[in-house]
């Protein structure tokens, strides 16, 4: 940094992304008053790109600008949904995912207009997603239903349900909705058994470059370390399937009462129909993810993630 008291944040600049900066400048102002903490926003082609993201190498495309910015020395701090952080490649060269901040909700919601829960929904109700995950498991669990594509941030999606475009509801993240102040929209919090997670839901990581030892060690004092347990688990996993933003996978790790981690993991056909389910548990986050990816290897995930798809995770 070129000021020692100044801490610069980059951030995309949906109205989700300019919230979760701001949560972090004002964690970081709170614990360290001598440094001035700035957010500073930006356009990404994830952001301005509505089709789909496989076409712009996915989920990379909604970090890309920002790790360019990191690595020029425009902003000194990254804030992340690890969702959003590519989990087939390492993080780019010269940074460092350096914080994990504690989780939020996990779980995926139903917006409907009426109320609705997801079981009361009416055979042929168009629920408006792109994630092939929520996809697989709308198949797995309620066929009736008509998954249809949408892309955008989660607020224009919630304008395009309510103008009446092609959707009968919505379903989006609990942790989203929460942290963009729309919590009141969700109609159903859906049980993580029904539709387990994506890698990483739900949680924030803060990226700097690996050289800049005072943005690390301040990063590091907003770390979780059961938050950061449980990512790697699940970012391990996914990286030896080499899983991205059109493969149906499913994960969710959580530490047991005794400290141990369990990493519950599935690969779901978009038609619902070949379930590969995984639930393992051990001490160690990397030993945990290995496992449940080579059991999952062995059920035959290599030949469901090759299978084309479309969409994001």
């Amino acid at each position: 940094m070129s000021d020692s008291r100044l801490l610069r944040i980059g951030t995309r600049n949906s109205p989700m992304a300019l919230a979760q900066a701001e949560r972090v400048r004002a964690m970081l102002a709170d614990r360290h008053p001598d440094v001035t903490v700035e957010v500073r926003s930006m356009s990404t082609s994830g952001d301005r790109w509505l089709g789909d993201l496989a076409v712009l190498g996915g989920k990379g495309a909604f970090t890309k600008e920002v790790d360019a910015a990191l690595l020029n020395g425009d902003v000194d701090l990254a804030v992340h949904c690890v969702k959003d952080v590519p989990g087939d490649r390492p993080a780019p060269a010269g940074t460092v995912l350096a914080a994990y901040l504690a989780r939020d909700d996990v779980r995926d919601c139903l917006v409907h207009p009426g109320g609705l829960r997801i079981e009361q929904l009416p055979a042929g109700a168009r629920v408006g997603t792109s994630a092939v995950r929520r996809v697989a498991q709308l198949a797995l669990h309620w066929p009736d239903l008509v998954p249809v594509p949408i892309r955008g941030n989660a607020n224009s999606r919630l304008a395009k349900l309510d103008a009446g475009e092609a959707y009968d509801a919505l379903l989006l993240a609990v942790s989203g909705l929460q942290r963009i102040g729309q919590a009141d929209r969700i109609t159903h919090p859906i049980d993580v058994d029904s539709m387990i997670p994506a890698v990483g839901s739900g949680t924030l990581v803060l990226q700097c470059r690996d050289d800049d030892t005072r943005t690390r060690d301040l990063a590091a004092s907003l770390n979780d370390p059961r938050t950061w347990r449980e990512t790697m688990a699940e970012r391990t996993m996914l990286h030896i399937l080499q899983g991205n933003c059109h493969s149906p996978i499913a994960a969710l790790a959580r530490t047991e009462p005794d400290g141990r981690l369990g990493l519950r993991a599935r690969v779901i056909s978009l038609d619902g129909k070949t379930v590969l389910d995984v639930h393992e548990w051990a001490a160690d986050p990397i030993t945990l993810g290995t496992s449940v990816a080579a059991a999952l290897l062995r059920q035959g995930a290599r030949e469901l993630l090759d299978l084309p798809t479309h969409g994001s995770a």
